[in-house]
């Protein structure tokens, strides 16, 4: 596919603009919660980030494409985004890892994209009136009326309230043996689980078992895991209650918890704290972020729309009788909470990406401190035996 298509195609956000382009990758409809990402790399990461599923992703970097598609970096089995918003494809691929190009890619795969907007435009709007539903439109649906594509957009469903953890997961368990040495089984929860995460688990004794988002705690208990980890993925917690009450048999188990994104969202609301939607969501890997524990600020990267509502100075007690609870990690932006950790029982949460397999790697030591949370919590049990 020529990545440079002068077909024409038009985005149309609910509000009623209307950005005129190229049809780019797939042709047809396609609708979703407009999004934008700032990374500058790592475009592959983010098509194939679970997270991103129902969302309509626009990349803030002005040029996308030079270095192809691999089969080394997919983060999971295909493109999740609804549709893909690029200002200036690249004309060739100049990289000797591609297998194809990222047009390509995008045919395959159905992703409907468009190029040749205005892409700051586009952004600088959703970060004026926060968030909106918006369709792209290509191939015979671009003729369709403006009425017609504003009617297809406004009647798409909203992010808030849906529950998308089904449509991601994997459908049976799949098994990662540890290449570091060996603690245990660890239960991971897919709710949108990225490779790099599974590689990095892994790497850090842990023998990791992807477990199908509907998982029974009984189920999960049979496999006499040494720890649970909650992934990132798509969706309102607000709407995930089922995998809520699951983590909090988990945490009554006080079985060791480390989550990441959605499932920093999870363990608060587990706790007994609210959630609430951003006005235009942290996306893109250089979002600073100060880990209050160390007082060191490392750049992040995010993929979020929701966050976790709590009180960000000193210890608070947990809604839900888990004992105290602190806000570990604070985003310095906006002072959004980035993390939790209980103080009795050995659970913690981050709401970015430590795997960041597109950098940078600030946070890569969290997964060496949830090892030393579970080697810790094994000794202690070990002495009590």
């Amino acid at each position: 596919m020529n990545s440079f298509s002068t077909e024409p195609a038009v985005l149309v956000l609910e509000d009623g603009s209307r950005f005129p382009g190229y049809a780019y990758g797939a042709r047809g409809v396609t609708l979703g919660e407009v999004v934008f990402a700032t990374g500058m790399t790592g475009y592959q990461e983010t098509l194939t980030d679970p997270s991103y599923a129902g969302q309509i992703v626009l990349q803030t970097a002005p040029h996308i494409g030079n270095t192809g598609m691999n089969a080394e970096d997919p983060e999971s089995r295909r493109i999740w985004v609804a549709g893909y918003v690029v200002r200036d494809p690249s004309r060739i691929v100049s990289n000797w890892r591609a297998d194809e190009s990222l047009a390509t890619s995008l045919e395959r795969d159905g992703i409907v994209g468009i190029s040749g907007i205005d892409t700051r435009a586009v952004t600088r709007h959703i970060r004026s009136a926060g968030s909106l539903r918006g369709g792209v439109f290509s191939g015979a649906a671009v003729d369709l009326a403006a009425e017609e594509q504003l009617r297809l957009v406004t009647e798409a469903p909203q992010m808030a309230g849906q529950n998308l953890s089904a449509s991601v997961s994997v459908a049976a368990v799949e098994v990662t043996p540890a290449t570091g040495e060996r603690l245990g089984t660890l239960a991971v929860l897919d709710l949108g689980v990225k490779q790099a995460t599974v590689d990095n688990l892994a790497a850090r004794g842990f023998d990791v078992h992807v477990l199908p988002q509907d998982t029974t705690i009984d189920a999960l208990l049979a496999l006499d895991p040494v720890a649970v980890f909650y992934s990132n993925g798509p969706g309102d917690p607000a709407a995930s209650e089922a995998h809520v009450e699951l983590l909090r048999a988990v945490l009554a188990e006080k079985l060791p918890f480390f989550g990441i994104c959605f499932g920093n969202q999870l363990l608060g609301r587990a706790l007994g704290l609210g959630t609430y939607k951003l006005p235009f969501g942290h996306r893109g890997i250089n979002q600073p972020v100060l880990d209050k524990q160390t007082g060191r600020v490392e750049i992040t990267a995010h993929n979020h729309g929701f966050a976790v509502d709590a009180p960000l100075d000193g210890p608070f007690e947990s809604p839900q009788g888990f004992g105290p609870v602190e806000v570990s990690h604070i985003g310095l932006n906006d002072n959004v909470v980035e993390g939790l950790r209980a103080l009795d029982i050995p659970a913690f949460s981050v709401q970015y990406h430590p795997e960041a397999a597109a950098g940078p790697h600030d946070a890569n030591y969290l997964f060496d401190r949830f090892r030393d949370m579970v080697a810790s919590n094994l000794s202690k049990k070990d002495s009590n035996a």
